[in-house]
């Protein structure tokens, strides 16, 4: 067993040659090659960030960090599933669909914390970091295009992607709002709207991998 999928104690058993899948998408070595693209770009830049969220002082920039550490975490995940039977990459997507759900509520607690102790962002700071947070997604969004369609684990990695995608515009949006009305409202709207998708792409996830697995034969279990 791989010592990295080991540590995370889940329990994951290698199939060899038994793949119910009858989409081995999957397997296409495209697909591999662009989850270590989203998974360098996703965490490389969920970083940074981050440290833009706190710098500027915007709850939406942190919550869109938030997502980018998320996607690169679970993405990395999506691609230690490659060549593991169906039944176990549909499990791997309902750990992500979990992981997602924690991550959305986590983001409202705080942005709730945030309503009861507000402080207007650095508007300028917030912008810049948003808008590189938006061109790095564009970034690892093209190599998945192709790969959006497939089992569970496929469809959970492209939904992270394309989350990212949609709260960075939203978190541009909110930097200029925050500019021209000189209030922190903006910011804070976006952030639950952020956490809204974490919860929303977590239930579908979770939804798709139910499907999977209620499909597999018992033998494949």
């Amino acid at each position: 067993m791989c010592p990295a999928l080991e540590a995370t104690g889940y329990g994951f058993e290698r199939i060899e040659g038994d793949d119910a899948s009858t989409d081995p998408a999957h397997q296409d070595p495209s697909y591999r090659r662009a989850l270590w693209i989203v998974v360098a770009l996703n965490l490389g830049y969920g970083v940074v960030e981050m440290a833009g969220g706190f710098l500027s002082g915007s709850q939406a920039l942190k919550a869109d960090a938030l997502d980018f550490l998320g996607d690169g975490a679970i993405t990395f995940l999506g691609l230690l599933a490659i060549g593991w039977s169906l039944t176990w990459r549909a499990r791997s997507a309902m750990i992500q669909g979990v992981f997602l759900g924690v991550l959305g509520l986590g983001v409202v607690a705080s942005t709730f914390w945030r309503v009861l102790n507000q402080a207007t962002p650095e508007a300028g700071l917030m912008g810049a970091f948003a808008v590189g947070a938006l061109i790095v997604n564009i970034l690892a969004v093209l190599p998945l295009l192709k790969h959006r369609k497939g089992d569970a684990n496929m469809r959970a990695v492209w939904l992270f992607s394309r989350n990212d995608a949609i709260g960075n515009v939203a978190v541009v949006i909110a930097a200029g709002l925050v500019a021209w009305f000189g209030s922190g409202w903006p910011d804070l709207i976006v952030a639950f709207g952020i956490a809204a998708l974490f919860l929303h792409s977590s239930w579908a996830i979770i939804r798709d991998a139910r499907t999977d697995l209620r499909e597999q034969p018992v033998t494949d279990q």
